[in-house]
């Protein structure tokens, strides 16, 4: 079992980042405790996915630090780092030539599970995610619909059993209805685990269904921060801007 952590899961201190002199991250600070899902929100070119690829080590932030785990990331291994967070893209970002248990496994495996083992956590976590392991287990990506591959990319987030979720716009490519079903087994799924979740998207209702805390970042800095109810009292032009979007159909 995995030691506690006092304090914050995560805890970002000041951070900002710069390519080339321009400021891409500002002074953000915000913090992610267990069983928590902040979502950051915002327009394209806000800094959320750069807010995630630092928290994950892929860029490094000219200034601040990072916590995880109630240690500086910058102390950590970069590879056990990012296997004690699991990243859900777009896209899925499976590997195309290997089939669905290739893929939830990875990190189990990398990880020197018995064999045994991973089998019964990726009969397991496609159960969790509503595939049925005999018929999907053998499959590969193409075989798959985009709903299915994203809830195959979620089990393979999960499948080393990190305490941590980096979701990156994990559903905007997908059609209303199956995103729909997916934000909600995505809730139950966070009741049943309960995993701490960093979750970026540009879409105001999702940000409302999905958060435990909104993060709205504007031009690379913290805008307003809020629960949900609060967000929607929200004064500053940028939330207000977001929040008109409600009133369309």
């Amino acid at each position: 079992m995995d030691q506690e952590v006092p304090g914050p899961l995560l805890e970002i201190r000041s951070l900002s980042y710069a390519i080339g002199g321009r400021p891409i991250l500002r002074e953000i600070s915000l913090s992610v405790d267990e069983g928590e899902t902040v979502v950051l929100l915002g327009r394209s070119g806000s800094g959320k996915t750069t807010l995630l690829k630092a928290v994950n080590g892929l860029v490094h932030p000219t200034s601040g630090e990072i916590w995880f785990e109630g240690k500086r990331t910058a102390e950590w291994n970069p590879i056990q780092l990012r296997r004690r967070m699991g990243y859900v893209v777009q896209d899925a970002g499976l590997f195309p030539h290997w089939t669905v248990a290739a893929n939830i496994g990875l990190v189990p495996r990398l990880e020197n599970w018995a064999p045994g083992r991973v089998e019964e956590r990726i009969s397991t976590l496609l159960a969790t995610v509503g595939l049925d392991a005999a018929e999907f287990r053998a499959r590969y990506p193409r075989q798959l619909s985009g709903g299915q591959k994203q809830r195959v990319g979620i089990a393979r987030a999960l499948a080393a059993d990190p305490p941590l979720l980096l979701l990156d716009e994990p559903f905007a490519a997908l059609d209303p209805i199956t995103r729909f079903d997916l934000q909600r087994q995505f809730l139950e799924l966070r009741r049943s685990v309960r995993k701490a979740a960093l979750f970026v998207t540009h879409d105001v209702r999702e940000a409302l269904m999905m958060a435990s805390r909104i993060v709205l970042l504007k031009d690379g800095a913290v805008d307003t921060e809020a629960a949900p109810r609060e967000f929607r009292a929200a004064q500053t032009a940028e939330a207000q801007a977001f929040l008109a979007g409600l009133e369309t159909p």
